[in-house]
């Protein structure tokens, strides 16, 4: 159930081939199997069609529901990426300093990857309904199967003191009240907001674009952040990497 060292070197264009795959359905043409209309749409129909509540109201709430997932998303990535640092979570490679006890990782082991599956359920909204079944599934397990990978990772490297940690944080659901003790390792807000670029706009898409009620038009916006967002990594990496090397304490995400 682990995930491979080429997975995890891998993670971003696995996940990218695989949303990709989610959007083009092509199962639909090919097999018959669904129908072309996104699913914010038919959900909205579905609502409507039950007599849950009227259609006039059930697109602006589906609407409202995907861009609250979607800013879940966005948050917990950039306060994640603000602890724990883009150069780990970029990183191609696992790594383990010392244990993090500090901003989100002192409520859930794996805020970042919690986010990225925020992020992608808000873009499955624009898909075809059987294109989100398809990556949700997908992806829900790749996800799974890269906590379990670093997991093992940082058991092996770290020990007692990871061991502990995993006593005492939950890996999925939040915890409020967690008595581990802090690192006073401080975040830095600006290199996240940086890096987690793409999960932000997302979130800005369905806030602004969404109720325009152009399908095409969010899912090229997608596009066009996912594209800017590659961009502002690479310089901030590049920048990050002539001030030298930064001492991080837990893996990539």
């Amino acid at each position: 159930m682990r995930a491979t060292a080429i997975e995890f070197k891998l993670r971003m264009v696995i996940m990218a081939v695989v949303i990709t795959l989610g959007f083009w359905s092509p199962w639909i043409e090919i097999w018959g199997l669904g129908k072309r209309i996104s699913l914010l749409e038919w959900l909205a129909l579905e609502l409507s069609r039950l007599g849950l509540i009227p259609f006039a109201v059930a697109t602006p709430f589906v609407i409202v529901v995907a861009a609250l997932v979607a800013a879940a998303g966005a948050i917990l990535r950039v306060w994640g990426t603000a602890w724990l640092g883009p150069g780990t979570v970029n990183s191609m490679q696992m790594k383990a300093g010392t244990v993090l006890a500090d901003g989100p990782y002192r409520h859930v082991r794996n805020p970042l990857y919690i986010g990225s599956g925020c992020m992608v359920a808000a873009m499955a909204f624009l898909m075809p309904p059987t294109g989100a079944l398809f990556v949700m599934v997908l992806l829900t397990v790749f996800l799974m199967r890269l906590i379990f990978g670093e997991e093992a990772f940082l058991a092996a490297q770290l020990g007692d003191p990871y061991r502990a940690y995993l006593q005492a944080a939950p890996r999925l659901i939040p915890r409020l009240r967690i008595t581990l003790q802090p690192t006073g390792r401080k975040p830095n807000w600006l290199h996240a907001v940086l890096a987690e670029t793409n999960p932000i706009g997302v979130f800005l898409i369905f806030a602004v674009l969404s109720w325009r009620y152009d399908h095409w038009l969010m899912v090229r916006a997608i596009i066009v952040s996912f594209g800017v967002s590659l961009v502002v990594r690479a310089l901030d990496y590049s920048a990050e990497h002539d001030a030298g090397p930064i001492d991080n304490p837990r893996p990539a995400e």
